[in-house]
C-alpha cells in the first residue's frame, strides 16, 4: 500500500511542533485555464505523481522536476496533482520522510552495474544518486510554505519550515568575503579548503527573499539573499550568466574549469528569474542591466544562443530551443522590449508545433509564458500571487 506523507504524519502525531496541527482545508477557488499545465500533466506526469523525462535513457525523474511540478500545481490551484507529486517525492526520493531527508536528486531505471552491486535485478528502479540538489530543495521548501499560506494548510507550512532549516544546515556554507552561500548540494562542491563550485541559476531572488521573510528568526537567510545577488551579478563579465562558477578565498569568483565558463542549459534560468521579479524588488534594476548583452543578441538574431563563452561573450553556432525563448521573454518584457518578448513567445509556440517539447522546454515554457500570460506573479517579498486568488490574469 502506498504511503502518503509518512514522515510528516508521524511527526505531527508526535506533537513536536504545536503549529503543525492540521487545519481545515481552504475553500476551493476556481482555477484559470492554463493549457500548458494541462499538457505537462498529460505528457510528463504519471498517475502516481512522478514527472518523467522520457528523453533520458533511464526514464529519469529529478527532484527539480518534482519541485517545479509542485509549484505549477499550486499556481494552477490543482490540489490533486500537488498531493500526488508531494507523496511520490517523499516516498521515493526522501526515504518516506521529507522531515528527516532532503530528496535525492535523481531516480529512474538503475544502470546495470549499480543494480548488480546493490544485489538487484537488471531492470530495477530506484534512486540513482542520493545526493540532494539545492535548487530543487529551495523551490520545494518555498512552494510548501506558499501552499500553506494560500491553501491554509498548516502541515505544508510546518514541512516547508523544517525543510528550509535542513537546507540551511546541509546545503550552505560560510565563504570568506562572500558570507553564507547556497551550495549546489550537500556533497561534492567544496573543491578544496579555499575553493567551492557554485551555480547562479540555483538561487532565484524571489525564492531567497521569500524564505528570508518567512523565517525571520533565521538571520542566515538574509545573508543568503545578499550572497545570491552577488552570485548572479558578479559572475557575468560580458553580460552572460555562466552555468557554473568557482569561488576561491582571496580571489573571488573564477571561471569554472569543468564547463569552461560556458553559459547554456543551467544559466538560461538566471534571465528567467530576473525577468519575473517584482518591479520594486531592490536587486531588479541591477540584474536587468547586467544581462543586457543577452537582450541585444536576441534583438539582433531573433533567438537566444544555445551556448556562450561567458569570458569572451562569444556565442556558439546554435540557436537555443523554444524553452530558451520562453525563458528570455519575461526578461525582455521587464526591459520594456514588449515586441521582442512577444516574438520570443511566438517562437516558442511555433517550434512546439513542429516538434513536441520535452521536459525542460515544457518547464521553461510554463514559467516564462505562464508568467507573461498572467497565470502568476511574484510580490516584492517573493510571495506567489496566483491568478486564481486575484482573478485571471494575476493582478
Amino acid at each position: 500500500m502506498r504511503r502518503t506523507l509518512t514522515g510528516l504524519t508521524r511527526w505531527l502525531l508526535a506533537g513536536t511542533l504545536a503549529c503543525a496541527s492540521l487545519a481545515a482545508p481552504a475553500a476551493s477557488a476556481p482555477a484559470c485555464k492554463w493549457a500548458d499545465w494541462d499538457a505537462f500533466r498529460r505528457t510528463l506526469l504519471s498517475a502516481d505523481g512522478r514527472v518523467i523525462d522520457a528523453s533520458t535513457e533511464n526514464q529519469a525523474t529529478v527532484s527539480e522536476g518534482q519541485a517545479y511540478g509542485l509549484f505549477f500545481a499550486l499556481a494552477a490551484n490543482d490540489r490533486a496533482s500537488f498531493d500526488k507529486l508531494l507523496a511520490w517525492t517523499e516516498n521515493n526520493l526522501a526515504q518516506g520522510d521529507l522531515i528527516a531527508h532532503l530528496p535525492a536528486w535523481i531516480w529512474g531505471r538503475l544502470p546495470p552495474e549499480q543494480a548488480k552491486s546493490a544485489g538487484k535485478a537488471a531492470d530495477s528502479w530506484g534512486v540513482i544518486d542520493a545526493n540532494p540538489a539545492s535548487d530543487a530543495d529551495l523551490w520545494l521548501a518555498y512552494t510548501l510554505l506558499e501552499a500553506g499560506r494560500l491553501w491554509q494548510e498548516r502541515r505544508f507550512t510546518a514541512l516547508g519550515t523544517l525543510m528550509a532549516r535542513r537546507i540551511l544546515r546541509e546545503e550552505t556554507a560560510v565563504l570568506p568575503s562572500l558570507g553564507r552561500t547556497v551550495l549546489p548540494g550537500a556533497q561534492g562542491f567544496k573543491l578544496s579548503e579555499r575553493r567551492w563550485r557554485l551555480n547562479p541559476s540555483y538561487v532565484p531572488m524571489q525564492v531567497m527573499r521569500r524564505l528570508a521573510t518567512l523565517l525571520p528568526d533565521e538571520p542566515a537567510w538574509q545573508q543568503l539573499v545578499a550572497s545570491s545577488a552577488r552570485l548572479m551579478l558578479d559572475t557575468a563579465p560580458r553580460g552572460f550568466a555562466p552555468d557554473w562558477v568557482e569561488y576561491e578565498t582571496g580571489r573571488g569568483f573564477l571561471p569554472d574549469a569543468q564547463t569552461h565558463a560556458e553559459s547554456a542549459y543551467n544559466a538560461i534560468r538566471v534571465y528567467l528569474w530576473a525577468g519575473m521579479l517584482a518591479s520594486d524588488e531592490p536587486q531588479r534594476a541591477a540584474l536587468l542591466r547586467t544581462f543586457t548583452p543577452l537582450a541585444d543578441y536576441v534583438a539582433a538574431k531573433g533567438f537566444p544562443p544555445e551556448r556562450v563563452d561567458t569570458q569572451t561573450g562569444q556565442p556558439g553556432p546554435n540557436a537555443g530551443n523554444g524553452g530558451f525563448s520562453a525563458a528570455v521573454a519575461p526578461y525582455l518584457a521587464a526591459l520594456g522590449r514588449a515586441d521582442q518578448a512577444s516574438a520570443q513567445a511566438r517562437r516558442t509556440r511555433e517550434l512546439a508545433q513542429r516538434e513536441p517539447p520535452g521536459y525542460y522546454t515544457q518547464v521553461l515554457t510554463l514559467f516564462g509564458l505562464g508568467y507573461l500570460d498572467g497565470q502568476f506573479r511574484f510580490a516584492r517579498d517573493g510571495a506567489l500571487v496566483p491568478a486564481w486568488k486575484t482573478g485571471c490574469p494575476a493582478r
